[in-house]
């Protein structure tokens, strides 16, 4: 007898069973996307794990404390002690590497005001902001207390971090 060469994948096109190169391609396509997105989803789980445990670290008082992440956006859920808890929570989320969006879906304990944002730009120092909002650069200490324990030092702030502006009773 002797050995035979056949084309490898022409049985699925005679017989109509198996798979044809194309057909394999697509499963093997289909495959490699649904394989990304489970990499992907373990990498977003993984992202609110790591906010979640440095919004513990950093001993912010929030009870049932959530974060899930989708693409670059977090929702954050849980019950803040205060608002400036609560606000410290979204800053933290916020200033997290590939996140352009909180969906704050806290609720507070004690509630106060809202304090304002600012988004620090090129040349920003906390003493700039200071006379900006409370029209005297020497009140920079109240909005670094503020951002406590997020900035651990006022001459650490940087291009696009998002910093709490308390109101001055």
């Amino acid at each position: 007898m002797g050995l035979f060469s056949f084309i490898k994948n022409a049985g699925a096109k005679v017989f109509g069973i198996g798979k044809t190169t194309e057909e394999e391609a697509a499963e093997a396509r289909a495959k490699a996307s649904r394989e990304a997105d489970a990499t992907e989803l373990r990498l977003e789980e993984a992202a609110a794990r790591n906010m979640e445990e440095t919004i513990r670290d950093l001993q912010l008082d929030v009870d049932n404390l959530k974060v899930f992440v989708d693409d670059d956006m977090a929702r954050v859920s849980g019950a803040a002690h205060d608002q400036a808890t609560k606000e410290k929570v979204v800053l933290v989320v916020g200033n997290t590497a590939g996140i352009s969006q909180v969906d704050d879906q806290m609720t507070v304990e004690n509630p106060e005001p809202e304090a304002q944002f600012h988004a620090v730009v090129s040349g920003d120092t906390l003493g700039k902001i200071a006379k900006h909002y409370y029209g005297d650069a020497m009140k920079y200490p109240q909005i670094f207390e503020a951002n406590k324990p997020m900035l651990s030092d006022p001459d650490k702030i940087y291009v696009g971090q998002v910093l709490r502006i308390p109101n001055l009773d």
